[in-house]
């Protein structure tokens, strides 16, 4: 018989085995990749964007650069819960997973002006 401590490190040995062969057979690694990444310039200029219309795939890390050409804007999309304020003559520069497939509208939310209900566009996110 042998002691209670073999057991047990044996024990523990063949779960480690066990669950490290159960990785290796999910492909953990191959799981495990970058994400895709997309850099999108976006010039905001008279109440307007431009490009108005972005295409991303599912899961895309998406790298939003907004240059505001004239006054200060913002840019938001509700549904991926950016709000993000461009200066006059400025840049803002931010980062979101496009984690969900659809289209959904991005616009300037400021009311200072009522031309800004004019700035509109719309994110196209696809599936694979």
């Amino acid at each position: 018989m042998r002691p209670l401590g073999s057991r047990f490190t044996n024990r523990r040995w063949a779960v480690l085995a066990l669950a490290a062969a159960f990785l290796a057979g999910q492909g953990i690694g191959a799981q495990d990749q970058a994400p895709t990444r997309k850099d999108v310039t976006i010039v905001v200029k008279d109440f307007r964007f431009s490009p108005a219309r972005v295409e991303v795939s599912v899961d895309t890390l998406v790298r939003v650069s907004v240059q505001s050409e004239d006054v200060a804007y913002s840019f938001t999309i509700d549904e991926y819960r950016v709000a993000k304020r461009v200066p006059a003559g400025g840049t803002v520069v931010f980062e979101f997973r496009a984690d969900r497939a659809g289209t959904f509208p991005f616009y300037s939310s400021l009311t200072s002006d009522a031309r800004h209900a004019k700035a509109r566009g719309e994110l196209v996110v696809s599936g694979r």
